[in-house]
């Protein structure tokens, strides 16, 4: 027998090709210079037939000089992280959770990162994520300062000096003492607390309204104002949390007999004469997820939207309101200054005798019973 010959070196280069795109080139030259079938080209060069005629395919079409090359790939390091990656590591044996490490390396000055570059270090170093830790096991860094919680029996007149945003506020109190607010609230019997009286809660959320926050939650940029707190009469203002919560306890019939109380002394005060009223409905723009409230027209952003829909009462001379009603659903507008005239005469002896407001507030049915009780309407 003949002994077998020995494949050089050379030869397996050509005949093993162990590069991708040296095996590339030999199964297409295969194909296109000696003509083989396609099925033997790819059993032979280790493809799938689909996956070589689409290499046919690209070649015809996309045939250049770079075929065969390598595509460049970017650098495999990242210098800026990689000078810093012993600290990083060092900091997170010390239990620095990512952000603190970014603080770190960033009071540092020209070390820093951000938290995505670092737990990208952290995730190549095998680090896990840190469990949830204590105050005391967390680096010594500047952290919130934690406010009062509202409490009228923690409220102190000691001689002190503070600084106030809302000086102003101090200007009404001797008119919201003169109508005696803390009368009409105990008569009006609003609930409250030990901590938080109803007055107290009341007058919160009157000054609420009378510094122009317009949401509960914008109470918080008052948390720490001590001339606030002063003018509630309360250590501190309550937060937007126990001011939702009142705000949801306070019932119709509450809110009634506080309108009554509220619009008696303006008329004993002499600030109102109730002989004439505007009238109108106002939406109000409702951003929440409840699934009650319906839509109505909001002309400020001409559009339809979800908004609680209000009807309000004003005095024509004083240009304070006397009343308002929210709770009301669609295809009740119309009777609403039918409900305004009955509580009106129940809570006073007396219908009014003037009220303006424009044609779409009610219906001509109702327009004829308010002529026939002998209201004047006008618009």
């Amino acid at each position: 027998m003949n002994e077998p010959d020995s494949i050089t070196d050379e030869e397996r280069f050509f005949l093993e090709a162990s590069h991708t795109r040296q095996r590339q080139y030999e199964a297409l030259r295969a194909y296109f210079v000696e003509k083989l079938p396609s099925q033997e080209v790819a059993r032979r060069f280790g493809y799938q037939p689909g996956s070589f005629r689409i290499l046919c395919y690209r070649f015809r079409h996309f045939m250049d000089r770079d075929f065969f090359r390598d595509i460049p790939h970017g650098p495999k390091t990242q210098p800026k992280k990689d000078a810093v990656r012993s600290r990083v590591i060092g900091l997170r044996k010390q239990n620095y959770s990512i952000y603190d490490i970014r603080d770190e390396l960033k009071r540092s000055g020209k070390d820093y990162l951000s938290s995505t570059a670092i737990a990208e270090i952290l995730r190549e170093e095998g680090f896990s994520r840190l469990p949830r830790r204590a105050d005391d096991e967390r680096p010594r860094t500047p952290r919130p300062t934690a406010d009062a919680v509202a409490d009228v029996r923690q409220f102190s007149m000691e001689e002190r000096d503070f600084t106030t945003h809302a000086g102003g506020l101090f200007l009404l109190l001797p008119l919201i003492a003169r109508l005696d607010f803390d009368s009409l609230v105990r008569k009006s019997e609003l609930p409250g607390s030990k901590m938080i009286p109803a007055t107290h809660a009341f007058r919160s959320s009157l000054i609420l309204k009378l510094l122009g926050k317009s949401r509960r939650s914008h109470v918080m940029d008052l948390v720490f104002d001590e001339g606030v707190a002063l003018a509630a009469g309360l250590n501190a203002i309550p937060k937007s949390g126990f001011m939702w919560q009142y705000s949801c306890r306070l019932g119709r019939n509450a809110i009634a007999r506080l309108l009554g109380s509220w619009v008696e002394r303006l008329r004993d005060e002499k600030i109102i004469d109730a002989s004439s009223f505007n009238l109108d409905f106002h939406s109000i723009s409702f951003f929440g997820e409840d699934p009650f409230v319906e839509k109505h027209y909001v002309p400020r952003r001409s559009q339809r939207r979800k908004a609680v829909l209000a009807f309000l009462a004003q005095d024509a001379n004083g240009q304070l309101f006397c009343y308002s009603n929210t709770d009301l659903r669609k295809g009740e507008e119309s009777d609403e200054v039918l409900r305004f005239v009955d509580f009106w005469e129940e809570r006073y002896g007396e219908r009014p005798r003037h009220l303006v407001f424009d044609s779409k507030l009610t219906t001509y049915a109702n327009l004829s019973t308010l002529n026939q009780k002998g209201i004047a309407c006008g618009g």
